[in-house]
């Protein structure tokens, strides 16, 4: 499947989107290519209309202007069904709230499953829409995240007044 990548300048660096067939599939930081599940050739295009809305969104949250995405992604993301239950339970923690590793295993009637959570945290092809900086240690601390704990705490700041 062929995909098409736009790139924005943000707070936690350069992000790049990627779109196919009409959907957003994949957010992916600066120093992490993008590496979207089933798309084989990237090519550039600013003017996707999915890209360009999905930067405005984007722009919005970071000026503080936007609490949630209204974008067009796959029903069923790239990655296991355990992989889009937690992916789903991340996408129901409201801005300015977290959720603990735990707490999103015991959401998707598999609360042992700790560790796995993370792993699909870690996993997510849509960081920010899907808010798995939202995800944090059982004791409140910031553990993991694909992105780095910088980018993590400063997504949890852009998002503290609402607290």
């Amino acid at each position: 499947m062929k995909g098409l990548y736009k790139q924005m300048q943000s707070p936690v660096g350069k992000l790049t989107l990627v779109a196919s067939a009409g959907r957003l599939m994949a957010i992916s930081w600066e120093d992490q290519p993008p590496k979207p599940a089933g798309i084989e050739e990237l090519e550039p295009d600013s003017r996707d209309p999915v890209l360009v809305e999905a930067a405005r969104q984007l722009k919005e949250y970071f000026a503080g202007k936007r609490r949630g995405f209204d974008l067009p992604i796959p029903k069923t993301l790239p990655g296991t069904a355990f992989q889009n239950r937690v992916w789903r339970a991340m996408r129901a923690i409201p801005y300015g709230k977290t959720a603990s590793y735990g707490q999103i295993a015991r959401r998707i009637g598999s609360p042992s499953a700790c560790r796995a959570v993370g792993a699909a945290c870690g996993r997510n092809p849509l960081p920010i829409v899907i808010p798995c900086h939202r995800v944090i240690g059982q004791s409140g601390s910031l553990t993991g995240f694909g992105g780095g704990l910088a980018r993590k705490r400063t997504l949890l700041d852009l998002e503290r007044p609402a607290l």
